[in-house]
């Protein structure tokens, strides 16, 4: 498409003066505002109806020559160097294509968050540690529009009658954003960012998350159709340990996923990803993952994935381990392995199933096989730190017996963990059932010793 066909046809606003010579360095407040007055020019210049009809990199390379000409022609009184300009130019294109200033994290392949706190606070997370960015909106509003846009893209809203959002990004990065009355500093925004290029067991194993020798074990756990939870806190990485999991279920099985907001990156062809929708302005509509849950039981799942288990849909999950739907599996917060145990308890009791305490125990215990435990350590790394069988109960208690864990040794001068990761000496039950379906592990593998140093 030509230019032309783009550009509407306006006149040319006279020149304004040259203004005297100023200082290299554009005040921020004036910076902004020179940006907001070009932002501005160009949607009058721009036909915004053929946006969709252009290429993503010719209609860069448009805005470009467009910004150029506004600031020859009618920004003569705003002298900008050549680094000024190029950043100008480079904000107003993410500004009219993306997410403003955002969009330079999200290309960041190191960035995994992005904390926004109010217009003038960007935070971003890098190697597992925060830092703070000379990045800002213009000001609140600016970034209340940058949040309508993210969730007005998956059909959600985001106003004064429902200030919180849970959406997602075309990428499937998990986005969160409060507004006032809620914030009452401003808007709040937190991203959480997938990389394009998921990472797989061996990418774990080579950030010495795990040892290749526990990963053998995950791969057999899976094929073997084992009831696994993945537990740990915030930003510990179980998302990422679902997806590196889900790699080992058979193309020839059908997967069911639930989420609040979809994210889980699952490479084969038989899919079927499930999301909740929240209410309407009326308070109507809403579908909860416990809907999902349910609904996805006559949908003939080989497998079930949920990408996080919160509420009442616990008591549904157990429910389909427990009546043939082997192999699922499924996220939890929790800061151990028991802590787990007591949510999903907690959880169960939510959906109002009337049951005696210990039936609820028999009931857990029966359903989920294994427990992996995540954590994100104090050099930001994130490491397995347990992977424990539930063996049955002893009395009313839930019996656990750990196979595999890292210890903690100590923090070298450079503020790096080191430890080991060790295994207890404990042949777990589900040997038996690897065994069965074929998969052999070798026989000195839990046998007491340091697997491998960190």
């Amino acid at each position: 498409m030509e230019r032309r066909q783009v550009i509407r046809t306006m006149p040319v606003r006279p020149e304004t003066p040259a203004a005297p010579q100023r200082r290299s360095e554009v005040a921020i407040d004036a910076y902004f505002e020179i940006k907001t007055r070009i932002h501005d020019r160009l949607i009058d210049l721009i036909d915004l109806s053929l946006l969709d009809t252009l290429e993503p990199a010719a209609l860069k390379n448009e805005i470009a020559k467009l910004v150029e000409r506004l600031l020859r022609e009618e920004f003569t009184q705003t002298p900008l160097n050549l680094g000024e300009r190029d950043k100008l130019i480079g904000e107003i294109q993410d500004e009219m294509l993306g997410l403003g200033p955002l969009e330079p994290f999200l290309k960041d392949p190191t960035v995994n968050d992005i904390l926004v706190n109010g217009y003038s606070h960007i935070y971003v997370e890098r190697k597992g540690r925060l830092e703070r960015t000379d990045a800002r909106f213009k000001d609140n509003e600016h970034l209340k529009k940058i949040i309508d846009r993210i969730v007005n893209r998956i059909g959600r809203r985001v106003d004064e009658s429902t200030p919180m959002v849970d959406a997602r990004l075309a990428d499937g990065s998990r986005v969160n954003a409060i507004i006032s009355p809620l914030a009452l500093d401003g808007p709040a925004l937190s991203i959480r960012k997938f990389s394009r290029d998921p990472l797989e067991l061996d990418d774990l194993i080579n950030y010495k998350a795990l040892t290749p020798e526990i990963g053998e074990v995950f791969r057999g756990i899976v094929k073997a159709r084992l009831n696994i939870l993945i537990s740990g806190g915030t930003g510990s990485g179980k998302t990422t340990m679902l997806n590196c999991l889900s790699r080992f279920v058979p193309e020839n099985e059908r997967i069911v996923t639930i989420e609040d907001a979809a994210e889980l990156q699952l490479k084969q062809d038989h899919v079927v990803r499930l999301e909740t929708r929240p209410a309407n302005i009326e308070g109507k509509g809403e579908i909860t993952q416990r809907d999902l849950v349910k609904n996805c039981l006559r949908m003939r799942p080989d497998r079930i994935i949920i990408g996080e288990v919160r509420g009442g849909e616990a008591l549904d999950m157990l429910q389909a381990m427990n009546t043939g739907h082997d192999g699922s599996l499924a996220t939890i917060h929790a800061n151990t392995p028991r802590d787990a145990l007591m949510r999903l308890e907690t959880m169960v009791a939510m959906a109002g199933l009337n049951i005696s305490p210990l039936s609820m125990k028999r009931f857990i215990s029966s359903a989920v096989d294994v427990i992996i435990q995540i954590s994100r350590l104090s050099d930001g790394s994130r490491k397995m730190i347990s992977f424990q069988e539930i063996s049955g109960m002893e009395g009313e208690v839930i019996t656990m017996q750990e196979i595999f864990a890292f210890e903690q040794k100590g923090v070298d001068s450079d503020g790096k963990v080191r430890g080991a990761f060790v295994a207890r000496g404990v042949r777990p039950k589900f040997s038996d059932k690897l065994t069965a379906k074929g998969i052999s592990l070798p026989g000195t593998l839990f046998e007491p010793k340091p697997i491998a140093d960190v």
